[in-house]
């Protein structure tokens, strides 16, 4: 089974490391300087850089880490010309070995609609950036509610100890949110209370976790209370990413 690391970067991003069978592996670039620091204090050589999505705070400091560490760069082939030069040009459904593990790249659109997650099954991590996130889920910037809904769901299928690691602490903003739609759930409120007193990180967490206390997961569940019992499980996610989107707590 790979090792993780997470590492923060700039004001709320995380990036990841994955060490294995001799190999090294890092999950989207944020920033150069902590992750190369990272890779100096462990004595790990950097391999491969993989990216879920072109935005600029996932993908900036890819042209720095590879002049200084030599690694090739995945992404996705469908969106290549936003993305730093790839060495490997993926596709949804492909799977390429890497740190002792299979690599499985999903399709997750919705915050982009280039966006892919990497899931090693045999690790149990999944990278799901700014698809599923810690207690939410991205911004629709160019997909659309449908295909986020798809995207979570395709993700909520896999096993439910599954490692998420999503791609920004917004725990505080993402769990009020969630609180003023699931004010009864007790699991979440310990959660919270748990990040909040530094006794657990914002993200990881489990899949299982994000079962239990994320409102995006959730949506059929608070149906009701949203005045939408009869609404398919897509239209109370849309309701649920307007009303996060208009938040203001």
């Amino acid at each position: 089974m790979a090792e993780l690391v997470t590492i923060r970067c700039l004001s709320d991003n995380y990036a990841y490391l994955v060490h294995g069978d001799g190999e090294t592996a890092l999950i989207d670039a944020p920033e150069a300087e902590p992750i190369l620091a990272e890779l100096d204090r462990r004595g790990w050589e950097l391999d491969h850089v993989l990216l879920t999505h072109h935005h600029a705070d996932h993908v900036q400091a890819v042209a720095d880490i590879v002049a200084a560490t030599g690694a090739a760069v995945t992404g996705n082939a469908a969106d290549a010309a936003r993305l730093p030069s790839l060495d490997r040009a993926v596709s949804p459904g492909d799977a390429f070995a890497m740190c002792g593990d299979q690599v499985q790249v999903i399709d997750v659109p919705g915050h982009t609609v280039g966006h892919v997650a990497f899931h090693l099954p045999g690790s149990r991590l999944v990278f799901t950036a700014d698809s599923l996130m810690a207690l939410g889920c991205g911004r629709l910037f160019e997909g659309t509610a449908a295909q986020m809904w798809d995207s979570l769901s395709r993700l909520n299928a896999l096993r439910a100890e599954t490692i998420v690691c999503s791609g920004h602490d917004y725990c505080r903003s993402n769990g009020a949110f969630a609180l003023s739609v699931d004010p009864d759930n007790r699991a979440l409120r310990e959660r919270l209370d748990a990040t909040a007193a530094g006794r657990r990180a914002c993200s990881p967490s489990t899949l299982a976790d994000e079962r239990e206390t994320n409102p995006f997961l959730r949506a059929p569940l608070l149906a009701a209370g949203l005045g939408m019992a009869d609404a398919a499980p897509a239209e109370v996610f849309a309701r649920l990413r307007q009303l996060k989107d208009e938040f203001r707590g």
